[in-house]
């Protein structure tokens, strides 16, 4: 490969690039001299010179590509041989003169058995008719054109790449070379991504589930619109709010709990979490929910983005003192069908002390009736859904009863 050729193709790499200093001539190899075009990718023209010449023999930094490369340029010559970026030059009869590891690649060859053969060896006659109509543009032209190119991959699959193809000196001749970078899999990977964020937009949006992005500090990201109205708030009143404010202060013990579980999560010392928590909306209205919280990635040593997802939502109700162990436990006995004296026996109450917690109890929650105080007990959210024996919803194990 010639110097001029070369430093066209290195001034369109995406890399910074500074010439070296030689201190010695360069001498044309065979590879670099005036003579019939090569037809044969097992003949290497840039191979070892006569003893008897006075030629310098190529630097053992050649690449079997065929094309000898100045000595002061030879680590230029390896910088594109190796580049990530596939890269060519052909002549004006779209015969390979030379190409790179990357480039051969793309056809699942090597650099060797490119040199000296046709477009059309290695791509399909249409497209070989408009890589030729390419070349002849960049000829007609004289000035490199950036675009983006199908191909056909070995695997018959459709490839795509995006670089410039441009004009260059090779053996005084204008000859055709080309960079491109390979973005198939990019394109799979952005197209796949795409798919799965409209169809997380679509879930998010559709289900009519209340979930929210948090970021590692717990400020709302974004939201379903079924979490905005949860809290009756605007769209974008929630997105940007802290999550603490959406949470009522109170039972104290719920809100540790929850942030021992979010500390957890952000550290990666789990991944998934499923627990209660009390909401209030802006109206000051209160309902026990159960939260789903699930990290994002596994890239980062610590969690950058958390989704929470609320499920089984009790009924908005005005904030009322927070219940005894005792009254709860009462609730859940009621609510498996114990009379009054199986109650007192089972806690170890008097049966005017049991009155008195019933009393209480009613009075709390606005029911007159037990039926009623145990279906109180279940939309308030006191009582846990979906589990029998019924127990607390803030119980730490199914099988508790406080």
């Amino acid at each position: 490969m010639g110097d001029p050729s070369l430093k066209t193709l290195l001034e369109n790499l995406p890399v910074f690039w500074t010439e070296a200093e030689v201190d010695e001539p360069w001498q044309a190899g065979e590879g670099d001299a005036d003579g019939p075009e090569q037809t044969d990718g097992s003949d290497d023209p840039g191979g070892p010179a006569d003893p008897g010449s006075s030629q310098r023999a190529p630097d053992r930094r050649q690449r079997g590509a065929g094309l000898a490369a100045p000595p002061g340029h030879a680590a230029f010559a390896d910088l594109v041989d190796l580049a990530p970026a596939a890269a060519f030059i052909r002549d004006r009869d779209g015969r390979y003169l030379w190409a790179n590891h990357a480039y051969a690649h793309l056809y699942g060859t090597v650099p060797q058995q490119l040199v000296g053969r046709y477009i059309e060896d290695f791509d399909a006659p249409a497209e070989a008719d408009r890589f030729r109509a390419l070349d002849q543009q960049i000829l007609t032209r004289g000035t490199p054109v950036r675009h983006t190119l199908r191909y056909r991959r070995p695997d018959g699959t459709t490839g795509r790449a995006v670089g410039h193809r441009f004009p260059v000196r090779e053996h005084s001749r204008t000859c055709i070379a080309g960079i491109y970078v390979d973005i198939t899999d990019h394109l799979r990977a952005t197209a796949q991504r795409q798919e799965a964020e409209e169809n997380l937009s679509a879930l998010r949006d559709h289900s009519g589930l209340p979930c929210a992005l948090l970021s590692a500090s717990g400020r709302v990201i974004e939201a379903s619109v079924a979490a905005a109205e949860l809290f009756h708030l605007g769209l974008t009143d929630l997105v940007g709010r802290r999550a603490h404010t959406l949470l009522a202060p109170e039972p104290v013990p719920d809100l540790d709990r929850l942030h021992r579980r979010w500390n957890s999560l952000i550290a990666r010392r789990t991944r998934r979490v499923e627990t209660t928590a009390v909401l209030v909306d802006t109206r000051g209205l209160q309902r026990r929910a159960e939260v789903h919280l699930t990290t994002i990635g596994h890239s980062a040593s610590r969690a950058r983005h958390v989704w929470a997802v609320i499920t089984h939502q009790s009924l908005a109700h005005e904030a009322h003192p927070p219940l005894t162990a005792a009254q709860i436990r009462i609730l859940s006995l009621l609510a498996q069908g114990s009379s009054n004296s199986d109650i007192a026996a089972s806690l170890k109450l008097s049966r005017q002390t049991l009155d008195y917690h019933l009393s209480r109890l009613r009075h709390l929650l606005g029911a007159a009736t037990r039926p009623a105080l145990v279906a109180r007990a279940y939309v308030l959210g006191i009582l846990a859904p979906h589990t029998w024996p019924p127990r607390s919803a803030t119980a730490a194990h199914p099988l508790s009863t406080a």
